[in-house]
């Protein structure tokens, strides 16, 4: 067998396996998104025929649960913005390393910039 046609199958299967996976895992994350939204909201549901004194602990907890979510999404940002940041950086001392006649090193800005913009946008 043609060693080409072999890497080229092999390829092909790798390729249909990683799709086949991505597109199971991202199903999969989109239920159990919609899972959890139907029980916060069937506990929504079931706080507004609660007496009174329940409700109140039960909202508290539910807005703590908010500001959790909230906090890490933040987090994840930052995380985000300062890795990309570092890739931005790094790829402008490994272009510079390597072609130092033109400024092509440059083109470590746009990953930097993109980085600088996630981390401006936790300050709004």
């Amino acid at each position: 067998m043609n060693p080409a046609v072999a890497l080229w199958e092999f390829l092909s299967v790798g390729a249909v396996a990683l799709f086949s996976f991505l597109a199971i895992g991202s199903w999969s994350e989109s239920h159990r998104r919609e899972r959890e939204a139907y029980y916060k909201s069937e506990a929504i549901r079931r706080l507004a025929d609660a007496p009174p004194e329940l409700v109140a602990p039960a909202l508290e907890f539910l807005r703590e649960q908010d500001r959790n979510d909230k906090e890490r999404v933040r987090a994840q940002i930052r995380i985000g913005g300062l890795v990309t940041c570092g890739v931005g950086i790094g790829m402008m001392v490994f272009l510079w390393a390597l072609i130092r006649d033109a400024p092509i090193y440059l083109c470590g800005l746009i990953p930097l910039l993109v980085g600088v913009a996630l981390l401006a946008a936790l300050r709004y």
